[in-house]
């Protein structure tokens, strides 16, 4: 007689389609034969992981519509069994899949919408934290500033895209006709939050992407200042980089501010 372990394990690997004696030790009947009863287990496993993908792509399934996009949650299932209890992370991987999968790997459209969808997924499900302000930034003596650094909100996201997948997201949230997919001449920065159960994303100037990525890296005000004098002059470079502080204390990107002195 199998252990309870022993029974979960062979049901498990039924379900994803590996050898197992499972089907020895399930009672059938003429009505509902073993293979049947099995199936609608099998069945049910992969519609729920369907589902919990269809939440989490919004912009891929409206752009490729449900018939293909069934298509490729089930190819992705069956390379990627689900590794936590929660379905919450089941998606972290579909743009990777997409990007080295025939032949979905042709359309580069396609992961681009898949890293845009999940990147709001992570800004949504981030830790709640207060945020440092204007206020705070004011009350900061001159000479501290050069070792600043600044502590990212856990919801900021950055993402640098060469197509229009925020503006098809907007379309596909809005439930609105797509528009034409348009591939940008060079890479745009893009930057995603959350203020409370509100997700917000916008485009960053090179600059702006420039020092927000060392922002995240945890570089020094001084150091981000220095890095800006590639696109502004240094008479009023450490003016502008301030002006971006302020921006983004304004947004809300920044948990803290702190010295590293």
């Amino acid at each position: 007689m199998n252990t309870l372990r022993q029974t979960q394990t062979g049901f498990q690997n039924y379900l994803l389609g590996q050898d197992s004696p499972i089907a020895g030790e399930i009672a059938g009947d003429a009505r509902l034969p073993v293979d049947m009863r099995l199936g609608i287990y099998a069945s049910a496993y992969r519609l729920r992981l369907i589902e919990a993908l269809e939440g989490d792509f919004v912009a891929l399934q409206a752009y490729v519509g449900p018939e293909r996009f069934d298509e490729i949650a089930r190819a992705y299932i069956e390379t990627h069994p689900s590794e936590h209890f929660s379905l919450r992370y089941y998606g972290q991987h579909l743009a990777r899949f997409l990007t080295g999968t025939a032949p979905y790997q042709n359309e580069p459209l396609l992961a681009e919408l898949a890293t845009f969808d999940w990147a709001l997924t992570d800004s949504f499900d981030a830790a709640d934290s207060s945020v440092a302000t204007v206020d705070d930034m004011a009350r900061i003596a001159p000479n501290d500033w050069p070792w600043l650094v600044f502590v990212p909100h856990a919801s900021v996201q950055r993402l640098n895209l060469e197509w229009n997948a925020p503006t098809l997201w907007k379309a596909a949230d809005k439930d609105e006709p797509l528009p034409l997919p348009e591939k940008a001449p060079h890479p745009v920065g893009w930057v995603m939050w959350r203020q409370e159960l509100q997700i917000y994303f916008r485009s960053l100037s090179v600059d702006e992407a420039f020092a927000l990525d060392a922002l995240l890296r945890g570089e020094t005000f001084g150091a981000l200042c220095e890095g800006l004098t590639e696109w502004i002059d240094a008479q009023n470079v450490a003016v502008h980089a301030a002006g971006l502080l302020k921006q983004w204390l304004t947004d809300g990107l920044i948990r803290k501010i702190r010295s590293s002195a």
